[in-house]
């Protein structure tokens, strides 16, 4: 496919970028090289995730013909993707409901866990993980109720919370994540092949690491809990701080002999547009993978360097594109009663507080999409900034103001026809943000 021209074609450009990137974290290109030899006894293959139905067919497509291969892969609703033709089924794939658990999410944990219960040190347990495990693999604590679950996730992704707080407390409130899951597998081999969406490929992180150490504590799963004000069954509260929801920590011997392997990370994907854009004749810099911090203020400080790039040529010459990714979060603001919803995620929001810091700046055109296609729990990916973006606003009676106010970044955006929409995309390696400076 040729790559549109940015100097005529901004909005093509980037979405070809992100494309780019979305291409180089699908599971079929990265796995192969990964896989184990088959072993001995049984091969099981379990895992949780928004990858992770393509992550089963690529186990499928690659696993010899003629070895045995069973297992239970559970993904979020709408996020299977279509069978290739000859492609004979050997793994289950079903669906839940993500970001916040239900009760298909836990009975698929439940099933989860029987499964690999009673293996042998000749079996081989092939986990595979990406974003979104920690609410499709839902399994609660003693003490806990789904619907407790539900209350506590809902809370803390309206807390502004980042992804590592957020699973600390979601490993010590679980009877699957931590590591836990791991420790159920044993005595079989445990191989975990893991696509990153978190901020330093922290494998504890992803998913809430079900099949790896974790060095969290009760403790901290508590302060962040008290933090943000989120209150737990009085039984719950004593367990933790009485060390009795503790996950199993490094050295643990449940993980001996098992191995771990990042077949996808940010960092690759972003490194995957910026050869992109290279080859079409932009530099290309990527400031970081693993940025983190309120959606709208890092908005606000990539507007600050393009507005330098485009005014003075500091501290990169334009043309050229300005990468990053991480995982920002978005704190909700409280809304009087009777005013209506806001609709949007991350992206959305970080196009907000973009567009509101460019202040029309000319030669600047920007995307911000998760690279799932789902941006929070809309239909939108992300949205297309440009240097219209306030005034074609206003002309239709909108300020952005009012809209970051409410967090509704798809309400803005979906007037102004600046949504990025692309569908499921069968991978997640989480945000993915792109600024074109052309001329100032």
């Amino acid at each position: 496919m040729s790559t549109p021209d940015p100097a005529t074609e901004p909005h093509a450009f980037l979405q070809h970028l992100y494309q780019t990137a979305v291409r180089r974290a699908l599971p079929l290109h990265n796995m192969a090289a990964h896989l184990p030899p088959v072993p001995k006894g049984r091969t099981v293959v379990i895992g949780a995730g928004k990858a992770g139905g393509s992550m089963a067919q690529a186990v499928e497509a690659l696993w010899p013909a003629d070895a045995p291969l069973q297992g239970l892969v559970v993904t979020r609703y709408h996020h299977i993707p279509p069978r290739p033709q000859g492609l004979a089924p050997r793994i289950e794939v079903v669906e839940a409901s993500h970001p916040v658990p239900d009760a298909a999410g836990m009975a698929a944990a439940q099933r989860i866990l029987q499964m690999v219960r009673g293996l042998s040190a000749d079996d081989l347990v092939l986990c595979l993980i990406s974003g979104g495990g920690s609410a499709l693999l839902t399994l609660p604590a003693q003490g806990l109720t789904l619907q407790d679950k539900q209350r506590i996730n809902r809370e803390l992704l309206n807390s502004g919370a980042d992804i590592a707080q957020m699973n600390c407390v979601r490993k010590h409130l679980s009877r699957i994540k931590g590591g836990r899951l791991a420790a159920a597998c044993a005595p079989a081999k445990v191989v975990t092949l893991a696509i990153s969406d978190v901020p330093g490929d922290d494998p504890s992180i992803i998913a809430s690491g079900p099949t790896v150490p974790d060095a969290s504590t009760c403790a901290d799963a508590l302060a962040i809990l008290r933090r943000y004000g989120i209150e737990l069954p009085g039984s719950v509260t004593h367990q933790l701080e009485q060390g009795e929801l503790e996950t199993p920590k490094p050295g643990d011997p449940a993980f001996d002999g098992h191995a771990l392997h990042m077949i996808a990370t940010p960092r690759q994907s972003l490194e995957a547009a910026a050869a992109q854009a290279r080859a079409a004749g932009v530099q290309a810099y990527i400031l970081s993978d693993e940025m983190e911090g309120e959606s709208r203020e890092v908005g606000k400080v990539h507007a600050a360097l393009a507005r330098a790039v485009a005014r003075h040529a500091a501290p990169f010459a334009a043309p050229c594109v300005i990468l990053s990714g991480g995982e920002t979060t978005v704190t909700v603001r409280q809304q009087p009663a009777g005013t209506p919803r806001g609709r949007g995620g991350r992206a959305g929001e970080f196009c907000m507080g973009l567009a509101q810091a460019l202040q029309g700046q000319s030669g600047v055109w920007a995307l911000a999409a998760d690279t799932d296609g789902i941006d929070g729990v809309e239909d939108n990916a992300g949205a297309f900034v440009g240097p219209e973006t306030l005034l074609r606003g206003l002309s239709l009676g909108m300020r952005i103001e009012d809209y970051l106010d409410r967090n509704d970044a798809y309400g803005y955006f979906r007037k102004l026809d600046d949504l990025v929409i692309t569908g499921p995309t069968y991978t997640n390696v989480n945000d993915f943000r792109a600024i074109l400076v052309w001329a100032g």
